[in-house]
This record gives structure tokens, C-alpha cells and sequence, in this order.
């Protein structure tokens, strides 16, 4: 089942789930449930585009992406976040072309070539070999992490 945090954790205190997938932890402030967070695994974090768009931007990346259409993570993510802070402090400003909560949705617009998008390096060859599109760069400083809880 994939949607927001809060209501994935909702249904773990109902025990209607054993476990949730997420890209942040818990906390106890944030949620009224006794949970325990177990750190799966970290990565860093690359752009990728549909093959002539990917070439445009490597020159000169980061700061190719200023103007340049993107497709982004809705608000609600840790990698949104992430990208939002690390934007602001390079003074990048890509296009936003679109926010998606749907990461698959996200690569199949990608892959269509109507901006630019980001994926966690650990899933970067299968993204290539899936969806046809190509390595612009890595945004160094942003780690994406995954826990159990």
C-alpha cells in the first residue's frame, strides 16, 4: 500500500499493517504510536533525464539546471526536502514541470522527455535499463535513507 507516512502509520498502531517502508523516521512527536525505526540502507542521489535532455544539462551541471524543466517529489518527502535545501544553497532554480507522489508515474514523464528528475543511486542501472534514460549527475550532499518501521 503506498501513501502518506501518517496514514501508513496510523494503520501500523491498528496492526491492519506489520510494517512500513519510509524515507524518515518517526518520531514520538509526530505520531502517537510506539514504533521502533531500523535504518535499511542509504545512498546518494542522482538526476536523470531522457537521453537529448541529459545531454544539454551535463555541461556545466549543477548549474544547468536552472531553467531547465524537472520533475519533483511532492512536499510531503524527506528527498523533497532535501532537494528544495540543496537547490537554494547552489542557487539552482529548475522549471517545475510537475510534482509527483508516484515515483513510477514520475520516470515514465521523465522518460517522455518533460523534464529532468531524480532517483536514489542504488536503483540507477535499473532506471537506465526500464525506463531509457541517462545519468545527468549526482547532487552531492543529499543522502536518500530507508527504514523499517
Amino acid at each position: 500500500i503506498e501513501d502518506k507516512s501518517d496514514r501508513l502509520l496510523a494503520e501500523l498502531a491498528l496492526h491492519n499493517l506489520d510494517l512500513v517502508l519510509t524515507d524518515s523516521q518517526v518520531t514520538t512527536t509526530s505520531v502517537k504510536v510506539k514504533a521502533y525505526n531500523h535504518l535499511l540502507g542509504e545512498c546518494g542521489v542522482v538526476v536523470m533525464a531522457a537521453p537529448s535532455l541529459a545531454k544539454k544539462l551535463r555541461d556545466h551541471f549543477p548549474q544547468s539546471l536552472t531553467g531547465a524543466p524537472f520533475l519533483i517529489p511532492t512536499e510531503n518527502t524527506a528527498l523533497r526536502r532535501s532537494l528544495d535545501e540543496w537547490f537554494a544553497a547552489r542557487s539552482v532554480h529548475p522549471l517545475i514541470r510537475g510534482e509527483f507522489a508516484d515515483s513510477a508515474l514520475e520516470k515514465v514523464f521523465g522518460a517522455g522527455g518533460i523534464g529532468a528528475f531524480v532517483v536514489p543511486a542504488v536503483i540507477e542501472k535499473e532506471v537506465k535499463e526500464q525506463y531509457g534514460v541517462q545519468t545527468v549527475g549526482t547532487l552531492d550532499g543529499i543522502t536518500e535513507r530507508f527504514y523499517a518501521v
